[in-house]
């Protein structure tokens, strides 16, 4: 079976923790000895983990946090898979798997395969209980890759046609989601037409294009953030 992947550790954030308390790298050390029953432990290996040289692992980071007296998500980068989330909030799989309604080996297989199966009321009931933010939960559930297409389409052709697509997706009120819509749509169009001009031409104006293209769902969820800050 595939090794699951280390969770986005934060070094900076672990040396900060440390020194606040003002323990050393061996008190640390002593700490995951005698308490989390991890007797390879030394002061040496803490210090890797601080320079970003080696990488705990999801239990190491959890006993970690336990010494530092903190969570274990201030000491992660900002997760970007489903068992990242779950580890950096410090839920048990099982408590997940209880609550969107699976069996613990299912939900293993899930995360472990990073391809989220569940249904909507599943769905609806993992955001709840990882409190995932609407990008986070798009990203997780595996519907990014889909979304970029559909607002790929809906910025080069006619972006009405794809209100309902992209809603199926992302659980915007209609009004927001059109208007959003429309704004990246005139956006695109925007960077395609600025350089077709007396003095411009169409190749740095596919270029501008292209980019705006490639950063599309980014430019999603900051339009959806503008558009919510102003509703």
């Amino acid at each position: 079976m595939r090794q699951p992947s280390a969770p986005p550790f934060n070094a900076p954030a672990a040396r900060r923790l440390r020194a606040a308390l003002g323990m050393g790298p061996e008190h640390v050390a002593y700490g995951l000895r005698a308490s989390y029953g991890l007797p390879y432990v030394t002061p040496d290996l803490v210090i890797a983990w601080e320079r970003g040289t080696v990488t705990p692992s999801h239990p190491e980071v959890t006993a970690l946090a336990g010494v530092l007296w903190c969570s274990p998500g201030e000491l992660l980068g900002r997760p970007q898979t489903l068992r990242e989330h779950r580890v950096a909030r410090a839920v048990a799989a099982e408590d997940v798997a209880r609550a969107v309604g699976l069996d613990l080996r299912g939900y293993l297989r899930m995360e472990e395969s990073g391809q989220w199966r569940g249904n909507e009321r599943q769905s609806a009931a993992l955001a709840r209980v990882l409190d995932l933010a609407l990008p986070d939960f798009v990203a997780v559930t595996g519907r990014e890759a889909k979304l970029a297409d559909l607002l790929h389409s809906a910025v080069t052709t006619r972006w009405q046609a794809y209100v309902r697509p992209v809603r199926r997706l992302v659980p915007l009120e209609a009004d927001v989601l059109e208007g959003v819509l429309q704004q990246l749509y005139d956006d695109y169009q925007g960077h395609m037409a600025a350089t077709l001009s007396w003095g411009g031409g169409s190749r740095s104006a596919s270029e501008s294009g292209k980019e705006f293209l490639d950063r599309i769902v980014e430019n999603f969820w900051t339009a959806v953030e503008l558009a919510d800050g102003t509703a």
